[in-house]
């Protein structure tokens, strides 16, 4: 894995690290696909239990595509008349997306700066999102002339509501930390310097909690957005049976009339 992402897995939690800070963690080729590999790795592991989305440096968590690096592959697709750069959504992006918000775990992203283009729809693909009073998020897509990727056309409209997000995605400008704290993109504000911490304390807190329990949730919450009532109510019958017969829900009910903190086991 390329050293422009760092991976760590330490008791249950995945954390991963955008590391271009000198770049603002912009994504290169080489880092789109060590961020998809880090994603569908901390997904696909069944010790990994919570997963911390993190970048390097305090001026950017991410500003997306990396338009130096860019600029020089659509000159190439010119002159070879392939189209293959645009290929990168299919490719990084979307696997990255479908990662993160598919993974049967909570994911936390600690956002530390600047969340522009596909680096704001990353963090939109994380569960829970800490951010440091000092970040600022952007759409960015129009001012260069592009649509939407990295899943922001489905996370943003159900974040802050599909007039809002239509407002961002059009007139792309850049929201403060406070703005985006009262729209409902960032679930904490922190000062930036107990960003890390926080969003530790957070991630670890969920990895030692009731997994299958997380799971369900997850996928309660992204189905009944798009479904009717009675769909619903189905969906959750089904995900509180498999919750129910978890290890997790016995331990917690024991530890409950035992007046006891509970110590899950994840599944």
């Amino acid at each position: 894995m390329a050293d422009t992402v760092l991976y760590e897995v330490s008791d249950g939690l995945a954390t991963i690290t955008l590391n271009r800070p000198e770049a603002m963690n912009a994504m290169n080729i080489a880092t789109k696909v060590a961020f998809r590999d880090a994603a569908q790795a901390a997904a696909a592991d069944g010790d990994v239990r919570a997963i911390l989305l993190t970048a390097a440096g305090d001026r950017a968590f991410c500003v997306g595509q990396d338009l130096k690096e860019h600029i020089g592959l659509l000159a190439a697709d010119k002159q070879s008349g392939s189209g293959h750069t645009m290929s990168t959504v299919r490719e990084h992006y979307n696997p990255i997306v479908r990662a993160l918000t598919g993974a049967a775990k909570p994911v936390v992203a600690a956002v530390n700066g600047v969340a522009a283009g596909a680096g704001f729809g990353f963090a939109l693909a994380a569960d829970y999102r800490i951010v440091a009073d000092t970040a600022a998020f952007n759409t960015s897509f129009a001012g260069v002339a592009l649509t939407a990727d990295s899943g922001i056309s489905w996370t943003l409209p159900r974040v802050i509501g599909p007039s809002r997000a239509a407002d961002l995605l059009l007139f792309p400008r850049s929201i403060t930390a406070q703005e985006a704290y009262d729209l409902g993109i960032a679930n904490r504000l922190v000062p930036s310097a107990e960003l890390r911490g926080e969003a530790e304390k957070v991630a670890r807190a969920l990895a030692s909690g009731p997994t299958v329990a997380y799971a369900a949730l997850k996928e309660s919450l992204a189905y009944g957005i798009t479904h009717s009532l009675d769909e619903t109510l189905e969906k959750e019958d089904e995900l509180q049976a498999r919750a129910g017969a978890s290890e997790d829900h016995t331990i917690a009910v024991q530890a409950f009339v035992n007046k006891e903190k509970p110590k899950y086991l994840g599944r």
